[in-house]
């Protein structure tokens, strides 16, 4: 049983930037694809990005690609995310994921974490 815990979130302004981490304890993240996603107040959970367990392969949301980095450190068991220019729109809760990627481009998850509020201001 993998268990998942990000931390990282906070309260930041339109234009700044963050790093989220996944940490991950009980098992190693090495055998799995990892990736984050986030839960907007009064919409669906959704994909933001997604890497390889080599770290090889990335793939991102349109609305993130070029301004959000995910990345890996198998040898710590922890994940990241990079966030460049947040806007206002990337407000939510921020939740990562271990799990496999089909050949659909989509992520079948395994074990979540309990999430960490992203909140950006004007």
């Amino acid at each position: 049983q993998v268990r998942l815990i990000e931390s990282g979130g906070g309260l930041v302004q339109a234009g700044d930037s963050l790093r989220l981490s996944c940490a991950a304890s009980g098992g190693t993240i090495r055998n799995y694809a990892m990736a984050w996603f986030r839960q907007a107040p009064g919409k669906e959970r959704e994909f933001v990005a997604h890497i390889s367990w080599s770290g090889s392969s990335t793939n991102y949301a349109v609305s993130v690609k070029g301004r959000f980095t995910i990345s890996r450190d198998n040898a710590k068991n922890t994940v990241f995310l990079q966030m460049n220019s947040l806007k206002l729109v990337d407000t939510a809760v921020y939740y990562c994921a271990a799990g496999s990627w089909d050949i659909r481009g989509t992520m079948r998850v395994d074990y979540w974490g309990q999430g960490t509020q992203v909140t950006v201001s004007s």
